[in-house]
C-alpha cells in the first residue's frame, strides 16, 4: 500500500505531496525533509529503492524533478517504480512534455490525475485514456 507520494525538485522543494495515511503536519515536514535528503544524496549508480524506518522509498528522477513514493514492506518495488513512470507518461500526454512549471501552475489537475490513479493508497487505474477522461471533460466544460 502506498503511504505517501512526493514530487520534489533538485533544490529539495516539495512541489506535490499526497498522504494516504494520517500524519500530523509537523511530522510531515520532518518526514519530507529526511526523505528528500536521503533520495537527493544518492548517486545515479545507486538503487532507487531505499529501506527507510518502517517503510520503503521508491524514487525516480525526471530532469530536475524527483518523484518519491513511500510504501509498506509488502508492496512490490518494481510495480511502484513502473507506476511512477506511468504517472509521468500521463502528465506528459496531458501537458505535452510536462515541466516543473506545469506542475506548479496546474496543481489541481495533477492532483486529479493522481486521484484517478490511486485510491486510499492502492493503484486502481493505469490506462491513460481512462485517467485523462475526467480532465478532458473538465477542459471542454471550461471552454464553453
Amino acid at each position: 500500500m502506498i503511504k505517501f507520494f512526493l514530487m520534489v525538485n533538485k533544490q529539495g522543494q516539495t512541489r506535490l505531496s499526497k498522504y494516504y495515511e494520517h500524519v500530523e503536519i509537523n511530522k510531515r515536514t520532518l518526514l519530507e525533509t529526511e526523505v528528500i535528503k536521503s533520495c537527493l544524496s544518492r548517486s545515479n549508480e545507486q538503487c532507487s529503492f531505499i529501506e527507510y524506518k518502517d517503510f520503503k522509498l521508491i524514487y525516480r528522477q525526471y530532469a530536475a524533478l524527483f518523484i518519491v513514493v513511500g510504501v509498506n514492506d509488502t508492496e512490490n518495488e518494481m510495480s511502484i517504480y513502473e507506476f511512477i513512470h506511468n504517472f509521468v507518461e500521463v502528465l506528459d500526454e496531458y501537458f505535452s512534455r510536462v515541466s516543473e512549471l506545469d506542475i506548479m501552475f496546474n496543481l489541481d489537475k495533477v492532483h486529479i490525475i493522481l486521484d484517478e490513479m490511486v485510491l486510499n493508497g492502492c493503484i486502481v487505474e493505469t490506462n491513460r485514456a481512462r485517467i485523462l477522461a475526467p480532465l478532458l471533460i473538465l477542459d471542454k466544460m471550461s471552454e464553453s
